[in-house]
This record gives structure tokens, sequence and C-alpha cells, in this order.
């Protein structure tokens, strides 16, 4: 057994990271957390930034060292943490994304249709939290925003969180695009609490801009960029492609916990099913993205054209060409290559659906509603950001829609 769980450990981003009770190191140690050394933080983005092959444990050891830098700061203004509330809201950052599927976001929604990442994250730290008898239970508080601490909640999950801090700086680090680089040092800092609530410091507003602008270019640049968005679809539409044909009574390789999700369609209403969803949980926590890899690499061989094609595509970064616009792809371009694809590959109208196809993306960096981040002026007043700010915020509060319409290149 060990009895040393005061480790330190060494991170590319913030050097030196200590574990500061032996819970924290317990969970560290357990399957699900471990698990995360086997997603990628950003899914497919490597295709597109070599580096960007970090995981979501990286991130969580992350977003907990800056969790402990926060409460330090707040302690340090007189704001009252007590012990078990600042080892909870560790505990809350820790696991806050133990509930990622394969390649994290890629796959959301598709293992599981219409359950969030975030959902099952609670639903994994509830069994978690009956493993070690009780002991998470201020923790899921915090994570569900059910603490009266609300700043507890907010430094977890809100528009100025630990979460962000760290992908930001995290996932420009690895992916070598400098403009995310942001200073969260100084945005911690700057930190206090004011009736409750989260708040900046007036001297901290220029750095928060910078984290807004910041995190408005990774999203373009990186989480967004087009390529990505390509193989990202391109990942989804592999996993319906074998999902349909292993309904259809075709015996696909894949990995047990994998096959298993192949054959089973899953929605919330599940949930409700106790035995069901202990063996969606079971199955979940033991799937990662070498599961998916392996199998794709075998699907490259299959008799199936469309899921032979797609796979290739991925394991050969030979991608569907990608056409964004500020506008919706009008329907007579779509119709004009399902049809050229139709007659070049002998396809299906339903098979054509997995090589053509169009989608949205949004981003909006910066939302005002009660979630504002809100900045504490020198009279002891709180302002929202938009308010205190010298500079217009709207063109980052501003939600922007670009189109895309994805296609084989062999139709050009």
């Amino acid at each position: 057994m060990q009895t040393n769980k005061r480790k330190i450990l060494n991170d590319p981003v913030f050097g030196f990271i200590s574990l500061h009770s032996d819970i924290l190191f317990d969970l560290i140690e357990h399957p699900y957390i471990q698990r995360l050394r086997r997603i990628k933080q950003l899914g497919l983005s490597s295709l597109v930034y070599p580096g960007a092959n970090h995981t979501r444990f990286e991130h969580a050891l992350g977003a907990l060292h800056l969790m402990y830098s926060a409460i330090e700061v707040l302690r340090s203004k007189n704001v009252e943490i007590s012990n078990e509330e600042a080892e909870a809201a560790m505990i809350a950052i820790l696991l806050h994304d133990i509930g990622h599927g394969p390649f994290s976001h890629a796959l959301e929604h598709t293992i599981v249709k219409g359950v969030t990442h975030e959902q099952l994250s609670l639903l994994m730290m509830q069994q978690l939290n009956l493993q070690f008898n009780n002991k998470l239970q201020t923790a899921i508080l915090i994570f569900t925003n059910n603490y009266p601490k609300k700043y507890l909640h907010q430094l977890v999950s809100s528009q100025l969180d630990m979460d962000r801090m760290d992908y930001l700086r995290r996932d420009s680090f690895f992916s070598g695009v400098v403009e995310g680089t942001i200073g969260s040092d100084r945005i911690i800092k700057m930190l206090n609490v004011h009736k409750g609530h989260l708040v900046v410091e007036k001297k901290g507003i220029y750095s928060v801009e910078k984290f807004l602008i910041a995190r408005r270019l990774m999203y373009w640049q990186v989480y967004l960029h087009k390529t990505v968005i390509t193989a990202e679809h391109i990942l989804i539409n592999v996993l319906k492609r074998a999902k349909q044909l292993t309904n259809n009574g075709v015996k696909l390789f894949a990995p047990p916990q994998l096959k298993w999700f192949l054959k089973n369609d899953l929605d919330p209403e599940c949930f409700e099913n106790e035995a069901l969803r202990k063996e969606m949980i079971d199955n979940f926590v033991k799937l990662d993205d070498s599961d998916l890899i392996s199998s794709i690499k075998v699907w490259c061989n299959e008799p199936d054209f469309i899921l032979s094609y797609l796979s290739k595509a991925i394991v050969n970064r030979k991608l569907l060409r990608i056409k964004i616009s500020d506008k919706p792809i009008p329907k007579s371009k779509i119709e004009k290559l399902t049809n050229k694809l139709l007659t070049q590959m002998e396809l299906s109208d339903d098979e054509a659906d997995y090589l053509v196809f169009t989608g949205e993306i949004s981003n909006s960096v910066y939302e005002t509603n009660s979630d504002d981040i809100m900045v504490l002026t020198k009279n002891g007043k709180a302002k929202n950001l938009e308010e205190a700010s010298d500079i217009d915020l709207k063109a980052l509060t501003r939600k922007v829609t670009k189109h895309y319409v994805c296609y084989p290149k062999e139709l050009e």
C-alpha cells in the first residue's frame, strides 16, 4: 500500500505540480482517471498540428494545479475556504472531464446520444463517491452548482474557470499556436470574491481581455480549423456506419467495450434503468482512443465500401475536401455533388450521405448572461466586463456562424 501520497509531478506547462491531499493521489491512481491518459485532449487536431498529442490526463492535472493556486490567492484576501471545501473544489476540477469519450469532443453525442460529457462525468463521480465512502459529496455539490458558496463552482465552470485557464495555455503550448497564450498567473492573482461571486480586480482587466481574444483565436485556428472539422466528422461517420452495419447483422472487428456501444442504442432515458446504466458505465470506462484506432485500422479492409473508404481517410490522412462559407450552402450545390458522386461511385442515396454532407460551426467567445465576468472596481462595486472595459467588446459577444460542405476530392 502506498504510504507517501504527497507527490510532486513535473508538468511541461506549469512546472512542478504538488498533490496536497491523500484522496487526490488515490483518485489519480483510479482507473477512471488513468483512462484519461489514453484520450487526446484535442481529438484529431494532431492531423493539422503534429505536436497536439497531449491528453485529458495532463489537462486534469493542470486544472488541479490552477485550482490550488486560485484557492490560495482567495484565502490570502480573507475569503473563508475551509480545508474540506478546498479539497472538494480540487476534486471537482480533477474529475470534471472524466466523462469524455474517445477523441474528446469529436464523438460527443455519438457514443450516447443526447448526453453531454458533463452528464457522464457526474454519473462517474457518483460511482466514485460510492467507492470512496461518500468523501466526494461536497465535490459533487460544487460540480453541480448546489453548494452555497457559488464562487467555488465558478472556479470549476464559468467563463473564467480553471478549466479554460489550463486548456488555453496547454493547447497553445502543444499546438504551437502562440496566439492562444494567456496570462493565467496574472488573472488568478487578480481573483477575488464579492457578495459570494467570483470577480476580477480592476488591475486584471487587460489580462482578461487578452484571455478572451486568445480564446477566439484558438477556436478559429485550432478547435474549429477546417481540416479538424472534416477529420472529426469523418470519424463520426465511421462510427455511424459501423453501428448501422452491426445492426444489420454484419460482424465487425471491435474490442468488447466498443462492440457493446455499436450494438446498443443509448439515450438519456436509458439512465433511468439502473442495470443498464451500470453496464453502460462499465463499458464506457474501458473505452478510449486506442479502441477506435485499432478498429479503424482493421475496417480499412472491410468489404463495405463506405466503412473502408472513411477508415482509410482517417488512417492515411486522405480527408474529404471542405469548403467554408459565411452563407448556407445552396441546395443546388449539394445536389450537384451528390449526383456526381452517385454516378462515379455507384452508391445509394443513403451511402452518399456519408461522403457528401453539410454542417455549420459557430463561435461565441463571451456570452452576456447571468454568468458575466464581473470586475471589482476601486470603489468596491462590481461591474460586468462590458461596462468596466474601455474597449468595445461587442465583437466578442457576437455569435459568428460559418457553413461548410464536405465531399470526396475525386469529385473535383
